[in-house]
């Protein structure tokens, strides 16, 4: 364990193959917003980590035990080296299996657990929206969409994650944006982080809108997208997508209770995993806001 930032070494094996990403110290009074979170893999544009957030009673959220990403097949060469070398255990993807199959997957590698657990039910063509289309609401509705469609596959991915000895977990689908934001709003949500914090981590992908705009015309033959927010993330859509969970199931905690079949174990299970040294006091779901 490194003292300084507080995150696991990287497997002696690999110290000689790449130079590990290493998260700065940050002080305690720091705000989060201001903490590197794109970790520079340069064939991905939207890896990150989902560590460091404040919880209302007071924990963290752990580095290097949850990241959130775009497609893990462009990996390869350095930067392959680069991702074991943070000691992944677990890879959950979050796409369709035929995009899995024609755009290919993580590498297989011993010790790494693939899942590929979809939680769409309704794919859309986002990219050819018309340019009337106001993207925060429509974002907001997709999501919705989304969480009510995808209980059961949601329900397996948080056990999985929950799971003693599943992390450090990487949760990903095409662009890190949409399928994979919503889930990381919830497992934030659960473990008790700001709303305004979750809002801000979805954000983040408007950092990467230029590259992940420019992946997708190497993919159709350099045209443009004709929906303008193509690739945006605009903080109104989680807002919205939150503020309805909170509508129809009183809070997050409600909707992931009475829809998805989340009890008290399974989120005293995830937060014992993400936060704090994982065997503290004071990790029971219990009054875990929502």
């Amino acid at each position: 364990m490194s003292a300084r930032a507080g995150r696991p070494e990287p497997g002696c094996r690999l110290r000689a193959m790449a130079r590990p990403w290493r998260r700065p110290a940050v002080r305690p009074d720091r705000k989060m917003g201001s903490v590197p979170r794109h970790i520079p893999i340069a064939s991905l544009y939207n890896f990150r980590d989902v560590g460091g957030y404040r919880t209302g009673d007071g924990h963290t959220v752990r580095w290097g035990r949850l990241y959130r990403s775009d497609s893990l097949a462009k990996l390869h060469g350095e930067d392959w080296e680069r991702f074991l070398a943070l000691g992944i255990r677990t890879v959950i993807d979050l796409r369709h299996p035929h995009e899995a199959d024609a755009r290919g997957r993580v590498p297989r590698h011993d010790g790494l657990d693939y899942r590929n657990i979809s939680v769409e039910h309704r794919p859309y063509d986002q990219a050819g929206l018309s340019p009337a289309v106001e993207p925060a609401r429509f974002l907001a509705d997709r999501y919705a969409e989304l969480a009510m469609d995808g209980v059961a596959e949601f329900r397996q991915v948080l056990a999985v994650i929950a799971a003693e000895g599943s992390a450090p977990v990487v949760i990903h689908c095409a662009a890190g944006k949409d399928r994979t934001g919503v889930l990381t709003a919830l497992i934030l949500s659960l473990l008790g982080v700001a709303r305004a914090d979750i809002i801000a981590d979805y954000a983040l992908t408007g950092l990467v809108t230029d590259r992940l705009i420019a992946e997708w015309r190497a993919g159709h033959s350099g045209l443009a997208p004709r929906w303008p927010a193509f690739g945006q993330a605009p903080p109104g859509a989680m807002q919205l997508f939150l503020a309805g969970l909170d509508d129809a199931h009183g809070s997050v905690r409600g909707y992931a209770a009475s829809q998805l079949g989340v009890g008290d174990e399974l989120v005293t299970a995830l937060r014992m995993q993400l936060l704090g040294d994982g065997k503290r006091a004071g990790l029971r779901a219990a009054g875990t806001p929502g």
